[in-house]
């Protein structure tokens, strides 16, 4: 009986995984041509290089997978339906960010977009907190990257209008 236990949590952890990491690939499709579009753009002094988003990105991808692990364990979308409902819904604004900066060039959107990605990762946070502090601390550094990136699409937005519209 524990072994199926065992072996229902380690599926569910690695079908997390999967979910969040197909959300980053659906970005990934997106940003094939991004490092040349992001090095053409009038960037911020304090703006990170390139290669730097893909690792932390990997990392929040592994922490958010966790977080929602954590909270379907506790009984699964019977029981967490809403929350993490909530984390998925997120998770496709997420990707859909790529989608915009990167192929459709569209910086007033896109910077919109990141701000509802803001306030929906602060709600999935604290319902998640609510069921597992541990859940709800682990999307804190993905809330900390995400204002940082909204604050960076604003500054490379208003940089390059004759690039991003």
């Amino acid at each position: 009986m524990a072994l199926t236990t065992m072996s229902k949590q380690i599926l569910g952890l690695f079908g997390w995984l999967c979910i969040c990491f197909a959300a980053a690939a659906l970005g990934a499709f997106a940003s094939v041509q991004a490092g040349t579009f992001y090095q053409a753009l009038v960037r911020p002094d304090w703006a990170p290089p390139g290669w730097l988003f893909g690792p932390v990105w990997t990392v929040l991808y592994v922490l958010m997978a966790i977080s929602a692990w954590l909270v379907w364990r506790e009984g699964g979308f019977r029981k967490a339906g809403s929350a993490l409902s909530l984390f998925l819904f997120q998770l496709s604004v997420n990707a859909l960010w790529t989608w915009l900066f990167f192929v459709w060039h569209q910086g007033g959107l896109a910077f919109a977009e990141i701000l509802l990605l803001w306030l929906l990762i602060l709600g999935t946070a604290r319902v998640f907190w609510r069921r597992s502090r541990v859940a709800g601390a682990l999307l804190l550094p993905y809330l900390a990257w995400v204002a940082f990136a909204a604050v960076l699409t604003w500054a490379i937005w208003k940089g390059n209008p004759h690039i991003l519209v």
